[in-house]
């Protein structure tokens, strides 16, 4: 029996492991949508980064979660992530199943919808059905639902809660690292632009002649003495001074390596 679900009730899943599959309408101005899942412990985090599978992380280490590969299937096409429930370790509490669109809010998916499956069955009637809504048409991720443990077995529950910040905005708020730096799908096609130097470079400052003492002038020790009748070059003001063994300059395109999962659609 297939239960037809509406935001917010839930159904209690005989299945020992399930396969929740993703379904859309593409098209013309359609984004596309991946799915993903993030294991939670029992205070609604995950315990590493390891706990999310998505399109750059397709299985848990446990091998028990794992996100498949998209299909056509007739005018729809679906993303699907399956979990194997029994088997999971106790610490983990809920698996969040979320979708997530790149290139456009979710205001411009068509009939986007997530079907529960017993993974065990090839051929059968999906266990529960829910049409996913997008409540203000801006969100880029939405939570479409989530199983979770109840005693001793497990329940599914329909949500549709959504992220106007995609799938960055939606991990963190589950306790992912992510480097900021690497939060964009796609890394910008625009160069950085490079410091401009002045054209006209003010003249290196020249120490100051040591003080003669007792008539006699005095050597500064590791730098060159200038002649006598040289005056010292004035500052150039408006430009700081170089040192006089100056450090090579930095590099500019330096960047830190990124820290956590990388958002970078393959």
């Amino acid at each position: 029996m297939t239960h037809a679900m509406v935001k917010g009730s839930n159904v209690p899943l005989d299945a020992t492991a399930v396969r929740a599959v993703l379904r859309w309408t593409p098209g013309a101005g359609v984004p596309d949508v991946d799915a993903s899942a993030l294991l939670l412990g029992s205070d609604g985090r995950v315990r590493s980064d390891e706990d999310f599978v998505f399109y750059n992380q397709p299985r848990h280490p446990s091998g028990l979660v794992r996100r498949l590969s998209k299909k056509r299937v007739a005018e729809h096409l679906t993303d699907t992530v399956e979990a194997d429930l029994s088997s999971l370790d106790p610490s983990v509490d809920q698996v969040v199943l979320a979708a997530s669109s790149d290139g456009d809010t979710f205001q411009h998916v068509r009939d986007l919808r997530i079907l529960l499956y017993d993974a065990a069955l090839a051929d059968s009637e999906p266990l529960a059905v829910f049409d996913v809504k997008p409540e203000t048409g801006l969100e880029t991720a939405i939570i479409c639902g989530e199983l979770y443990r109840r005693g001793e077995g497990w329940k599914f529950r329909a949500v549709a809660q959504g992220y106007p910040t995609g799938l960055v905005g939606l991990a963190t708020a589950f306790g992912i690292s992510v480097d900021e730096a690497e939060a964009a799908a796609e890394p910008s096609a625009e160069p950085e632009p490079r410091p401009q130097t002045d054209p006209h470079p003010a003249p290196p400052a020249q120490p100051p002649a040591a003080q003669p003492a007792y008539g006699y002038p005095q050597p500064a020790y590791g730098y060159p003495q200038p002649p006598a009748t040289q005056p010292v070059a004035p500052p150039a003001y408006g430009y700081p001074q170089p040192a006089a063994a100056a450090a090579p300059a930095p590099d500019p395109n330096f960047r830190l390596p990124p820290m956590g999962p990388q958002f970078v659609r393959p």
